[in-house]
C-alpha cells in the first residue's frame, strides 16, 4: 500500500529498513477535493479531534475563505490566516499569534471571508505558490500533525496547501460522481512536483458511504479499482451525527463520541498513527501491502473494541400490517424520528435492529405519526404526557 511522504536520502543509514519511509516529526497533511459535499471539512475537523484524543498535538489550518472549519468549531477571532499570508492587511500577524485552542491537543488557525482576496493580492508576486510553505518553514512549534482544510477549488490557496504538505488526503464520496474531478486534482499534484521539485504523494479516503444502498458498493468497487494502492482502509459511513455536530459548533467526540461517525474518524486517526509508528514499505507489492493493512486493521479494531463500550444488538418489532411508516424513538436516540430510526416492513411486521450498551431505555413506536407504546412488551412506565413508555433493559457480556 503506497504511503504518503517526502523523499528521504540514505534512510537505511539512519537505522530505517531500505524502502520504508520515516515520517517527519511534524507531517503536514492537506485535505482537498474541488468537488463539494465530499466531507472535506468534516474530515479535517474530526480527524484533528480524534488525533488529539490519541495524545497527538494537532494544528488545523483553515485555508478555505468560506471558513467552514472555523464556523463548524464555533471559533470567533479578529485575526485569521489572511493576516498571516497577506502583505496588504492592516492587522499583520504571525501564525503563532492567530492560533486558537479548541481542545487539549487541538488548535486551529482560523479563516475569514477576506481570504478570498488573497489570489488577486498574490497574482504578481514571485513564489506566490509557496507563501504558506514559507510560513510553516519559519514556524517554531511542537505539533505532531498539521492539517490544512483547503477550499473547494484548484486556485492559488490549494496550490499553496499542496506545496506546503508532505501528504495529500483526498476525500471521495461514495456516489455516482465520486471520481469526477479527481484526475484534474492529481494532475495539479504532479505539476507541483515537477515545477517546484516537491515530492508529495496522495491517498484517497472513502466518505459518505451508505451501506444500505447497493449502488454504494458498486461505487466502492470502482474506487478500489482506480486507487487500489492509494486507498485508506478506513471508510467513513453516512452518519447524521456528523452534520449535527457541526451545526452545534463542535466536533463529533464532543457531540456523540459513541456514534458511528466518531468510530470511523477514530479508526482513521489510528490508521495514520499506526502507519507512522510501524512503517509501510514504499515499494511493497500489492499483496504484501494488503497483508500489512490486514494486520493494521486487526490492531485498530482491537484498540477500538477496548476503548468503546460493550454493545449488544437488540431487535425491536411491531405488527402493523396497515401502517405506511413506523419509527422507533427513545432516550437512546434523543427521541428523534429520522431515517436512522425508521423501521423496515416484512409481511406486515416492522423491524429495526439497534446496538445499545448496558442499561435501561425508554422507547415508543411512531405509527404514521401516532405515538404508541410497545404492545408486546409488558414493562412500561407512565411518562410526563400521561401515556406509557415501554422499558427495555440491555445487558452486555464482558
Amino acid at each position: 500500500m503506497e504511503w504518503v511522504g517526502i523523499r528521504l536520502v540514505a534512510e537505511n543509514c539512519a537505522g530505517v529498513p531500505y524502502g520504508v519511509r520515516r515520517r517527519e516529526k511534524m507531517p503536514t497533511i492537506a485535505i482537498t477535493n474541488q468537488k463539494g459535499g465530499c466531507g472535506k471539512t468534516t474530515t479535517a475537523i474530526n480527524l484533528a479531534a480524534t488525533l488529539g484524543a490519541n495524545n497527538k498535538k494537532v494544528l488545523l489550518i483553515d485555508l478555505d475563505p468560506q471558513a467552514h472549519a472555523t464556523l463548524g468549531l464555533d471559533i470567533k477571532s479578529e485575526a485569521s490566516i489572511y493576516d498571516v499570508l497577506s502583505n496588504l492587511t492592516t492587522k499583520k500577524a504571525t501564525l503563532s499569534e492567530i492560533i486558537t485552542n479548541v481542545n487539549p491537543n487541538f488548535d486551529i488557525a482560523p479563516s475569514s471571508v477576506v481570504l478570498s482576496t488573497i489570489e488577486q493580492e498574490l497574482a504578481g508576486e514571485i513564489s506566490r505558490e509557496s507563501r504558506l510553505w514559507e510560513t510553516l518553514n519559519n514556524f517554531k512549534n511542537d505539533y505532531d500533525y498539521i492539517l490544512i482544510d483547503c477550499p473547494p477549488n484548484l486556485g492559488i490557496l490549494t496550490i499553496n496547501a499542496i506545496r506546503a504538505a508532505q501528504e495529500i488526503l483526498i476525500p471521495v464520496e461514495a456516489s455516482r460522481f465520486a471520481l469526477e474531478g479527481i484526475t484534474q486534482l492529481i494532475s495539479i499534484i504532479k505539476l507541483v512536483q515537477e515545477k517546484l521539485n516537491h515530492v508529495v504523494l496522495y491517498r484517497v479516503l472513502v466518505t459518505n458511504f451508505d451501506s444500505r444502498l447497493r449502488h454504494s458498493f458498486k461505487v466502492l468497487d470502482q474506487i478500489r479499482g482506480t486507487f487500489r494502492n492509494k486507498l485508506f482502509s478506513t471508510i467513513v459511513h453516512v452518519n447524521v451525527k456528523l452534520k449535527e455536530a457541526q451545526s452545534f459548533g463542535t466536533h463529533i467526540l464532543k457531540y456523540d463520541k459513541y456514534c458511528r461517525g466518531a468510530k470511523d474518524y477514530y479508526s482513521l486517526a489510528r490508521e495514520l498513527i499506526t502507519r507512522e509508528e510501524g512503517g509501510i514499505p514504499e515499494e511493497a507489492t500489492v499483496e504484501a501491502a494488503e497483508a500489512v493493512m490486514a494486520t493494521l486493521e486487526k490492531r485498530m479494531n482491537k484498540i477500538i473494541k477496548e476503548r468503546l463500550p460493550k454493545m449488544a444488538e437488540v431487535m425491536l418489532s411491531l405488527s402493523a400490517p396497515d401502517a405506511k411508516s413506523v419509527y422507533v424513538a427513545g432516550d437512546f436516540n434523543g427521541w428523534k424520528t429520522d431515517d436512522a430510526c425508521r423501521m423496515e416492513p416484512d409481511n406486515g411486521v416492522w423491524r429495526k435492529k439497534i446496538r445499545l450498551s448496558s442499561g435501561q431505555y425508554r422507547y415508543r413506536f411512531v405509527i404514521d405519526g401516532k405515538w404508541v407504546d410497545d404492545p408486546a412488551n409488558p414493562d412500561k412506565e407512565t411518562n410526563q404526557y400521561g401515556g406509557l413508555n415501554s422499558l427495555l433493559t440491555v445487558k452486555t457480556t464482558k
